[in-house]
């Protein structure tokens, strides 16, 4: 698997020379790097350590002014090649070098004190102990320290050596297969068009794939591939890689943004971290100070908000959300670095627990839901990021960004917790899972909805599902309000009668006044036939006001008894079918039908045969041309 090493140290150190001693490759491209003999911007080499094994460079500025530069390319190197001069020893970038590498989560690589020819042995000797005191605190402690010169070329073969043996015991720690990129240089070939370069920092990407630039989300095709300076078909995780992108401008493009395949990440303006403070850090960081904030080759202004308490002191660990003024794409274990806004120094790292952060309420039980988060791996990481997304659920290509897990890897654990119904896919066509806890929170509550529904309107069948969803799933995606539905008809916990649906313990109980009411309105509607009288009518009869008869009504309705036409008019289910019956047989002999004609056909006056026509075009058995009906599905 590819490998990048990646220079660091102080500012006149020699690092560049060192790479070219090494490679024989030269990093300054710049004019003004030449003319001034100091890094700007970041420079790539390689060296083919032996056959096969091809070690990609990441050279890095040493002045305190470009630290922004040495974090972008820091943030794609698998070890690190830390140079301290023997003339000056430790120095200021030295040290926030290294404290950028461990942020970002680099946990090996070796020393290399150049310019020994500048500095007599017994300074020499007195440098090496400093520098190994230094050492003795951070991840390179037990590295090797090797003395060079890359003019006399002193050390220069054991150096190699210890970089080979490096290299090749190397096991680069890249889980997920989703292919990102990030930008650290944007330019233009004569006769190409747009170019844009950087780490592959996980995935794979070919010649003629559609990609997207995000957080902008514009697409574009990969035309051609370079890595390493020459041409390939792919480039995969670990490379240092050219791609030429097609429709594309300069000005369309920035350094930080990344280039990935279409839909696969998801920019948000917040994102929750795990954030370490440094010891060395001059003071506490208070809630909401405003930060330079690295992540990947990107640079912004942020927000830092503290969650469980008001201040950070240095050494300190916590949770904590950070928010941007413009979009950000990130994933989950991804590393950042935080500088102060000013002065401008390196004072924390952070790892991202979750890059789609939503609101978080400061000291409440969410923030330990995070700081579960920040532990959780595997299995317990989907469960937890499936909790917080609750009945929103989450895209398959979304939890592949909260877990940083390969996709069929992913896959797998899904369908192993399916199985033991702790997730369950409740939208197949987009791929959403939901957490088993919020679906039985779900349930619970769908049913005491209904045990409500039931309690209020005792006289009622049951509830259609579209007022169960109009009352119960106005904030649920409609097609989680449907497998719900469905789970518990299939437990048979709810009762699906025709259009409705109760509890299995429902029954509608009548007192004896309104069995007496049903009956006499059911023998009134029936013996009235397709002439009933107005509902106004019927109550001035009964001697009844719309409260008292309004739920018999109802009744009769969910029993199918009676057919509602409009707000004025009841009939009976057999007059209704009557005429239906009479208005499809006429429309089957003749093209069309007017009021004239129904009028005709049902001997009803106008009172009754404009509502009816209305009714049955809304039934669909007919429709309306202009004055005219006809028939909506012939026979």
């Amino acid at each position: 698997m590819p490998v990048i090493m990646g220079t660091a140290g102080h500012i006149d150190h020699g690092k560049t020379t060192l790479i070219k001693a090494l490679s024989g490759m030269e990093c300054d491209r710049l004019v003004e790097e030449k003319k001034r003999g100091i890094t700007i911007e970041l420079g790539f080499a390689f060296m083919d350590l032996e056959p096969g094994m091809r070690l990609g460079i990441i050279d890095v500025p040493g002045h305190e002014r470009f630290v922004k530069n040495m974090v972008s390319g820091a943030s794609g190197i698998d070890f690190v090649l830390l140079v301290i001069a023997a003339d000056e020893g430790v120095m200021p970038q030295t040290r926030e070098h290294l404290d950028v590498c461990t942020l970002l989560g680099v946990e090996t690589g070796l020393v290399a004190l150049t310019k020994t020819d500048m500095a007599d042995p017994e300074w020499l000797e007195l440098v090496q102990e400093d520098v190994s005191d230094y050492l003795q605190d951070t991840f390179l402690k037990d590295a090797p320290v090797v003395p060079v010169s890359a003019h006399t070329g002193q050390g220069i073969q054991e150096l190699l050596g210890h970089i080979r043996q490096m290299a090749g015991e190397f096991k680069p720690h890249r889980r997920s297969d989703l292919f990102r990129l990030p930008m650290d240089r944007i330019f233009t070939m004569r006769g190409h068009g747009t170019v844009i370069t950087g780490t592959t920092v996980s995935g794979r990407i070919k010649v003629g794939e559609e990609v997207m630039i995000y957080p902008q989300e514009i697409t574009s095709k990969v035309r051609s591939l370079q890595v390493h300076g020459e041409q390939t078909q792919e480039s995969q995780a670990g490379m240092r890689t050219a791609v030429n992108l097609h429709g594309l401008e300069v000005e369309d493009l920035e350094r930080g943004f990344v280039l990935g395949k279409p839909g696969t990440l998801f920019p948000s303006r917040a994102w929750d971290l795990e954030l370490t403070h440094l010891e060395s850090a001059p003071r506490p960081l208070k809630h909401r100070t405003q930060v330079h904030f690295h992540h990947g080759a990107k640079e912004v202004l942020a927000r830092i908000y503290l969650l469980d308490r008001d201040k950070l002191e240095p050494g300190e660990r916590c949770v904590c959300q950070v928010r941007f003024e413009d979009p950000m794409a990130g994933v989950y274990g991804d590393r950042c670095v935080i500088r102060s806004y000013s002065p401008l120094r390196t004072i924390a790292g952070a790892g991202i627990i979750n890059p789609l952060a939503g609101k978080v309420k400061r000291f409440s039980s969410q923030v330990q839901t995070l700081e579960r988060l920040a532990r959780a791996r595997a299995e317990e990481l989907i469960q937890v990021q499936l909790e917080i997304a609750g009945s929103k659920g989450l895209s398959l290509a979304q939890l592949v960004i909260l877990t940083d897990l390969e996709s069929k890897e992913l896959q797998k654990k899904l369908q192993l917790m399916g199985g033991r119904q702790e997730v369950f896919l409740v939208d197949k066509e987009s791929r959403i899972y939901v957490a088993g806890e919020v679906v039985k929170r779900l349930e619970e509550s769908m049913l005491a909805e209904l045990q409500e529904l039931h309690r209020r309107f005792p006289m009622r069948q049951g509830v259609s599902r579209g007022e169960l969803a109009g009352k119960w799933a106005r904030d649920i995606p409609e097609k989680l309000f449907f497998f719900v539905l469905e789970r518990l008809v299939r437990a048979e916990k709810i009762v699906s009668e025709q259009e409705y649906y109760r509890l299995p313990q429902h029954k509608v109980s009548l007192a004896a006044d309104q069995e007496k009411l049903r009956e006499k309105i059911t023998r009134t509607y029936r013996q009235a036939g397709i002439q009933p009288p107005t509902v106004k009518k019927l109550l001035e009869e009964l001697g009844l006001e719309m409260k008292e008869a309004g739920p018999v009504l109802r009744l009769l309705q969910d029993e199918k008894e009676l057919v509602k036409i409009n707000e004025d008019f009841y009939f009976s289910a057999g007059a209704v079918q009557e005429l239906k019956d009479k208005v499809k047989d006429y429309l089957e002999k003749n093209e069309e039908m007017g009021p004239v004609e129904f009028k005709e056909i049902t001997g009803l006056s106008r009172k009754f045969a404009i509502p009816l026509m209305e009714f049955m075009d809304k039934e669909k058995l007919t429709m309306r041309v202009g004055d005219k009906r006809k028939l909506r599905k012939r026979s």
